[in-house]
Parts: C-alpha cells; sequence; structure tokens
C-alpha cells in the first residue's frame, strides 16, 4: 500500500458526505412507514398462499389434516 495516506483518505470521505443529500424527518417517516405497511402486506399474502396450497396438497393427496 505504498502511498495510501489515511489522514488524506479521511479528508476525502468527510468532502463526499458533505455532498451526500440526506432525506428529511418526514421523507424517512414516510418511507418507513410504507416500507413497514408493504412487509405487512406480503406477510398476510404469504400467509394466504401458504394456506391454500395446504389446502390443495391436503385435497389432491387425501391427507387428513
Amino acid at each position: 500500500m505504498a502511498g495510501w495516506r489515511p489522514v488524506q483518505f479521511f479528508r476525502e470521505v468527510r468532502t463526499e458526505g458533505e455532498k451526500v443529500t440526506w432525506p428529511t424527518r418526514k421523507e424517512t417517516m414516510v418511507t418507513s412507514f410504507f416500507v413497514f405497511l408493504m412487509v405487512a402486506f406480503c406477510a398476510v399474502f404469504f400467509v394466504i398462499a401458504d394456506q391454500l396450497i395446504l389446502w390443495a396438497v391436503t385435497a389432491i393427496l387425501g391427507i387428513a389434516h
């Protein structure tokens, strides 16, 4: 690692970090809400799909459940 200068590296990291457009608190809250909403929707969807598949396999194979 010839020529690697830690002080210069961290100075450049700080400079790049200042260029980042950080989301506002409101944007973060709205985005988080929709993420949780989609997770809940997907969870319900997969529970229903799992139960339908269980019912179909049980009906086809004649397994008493």
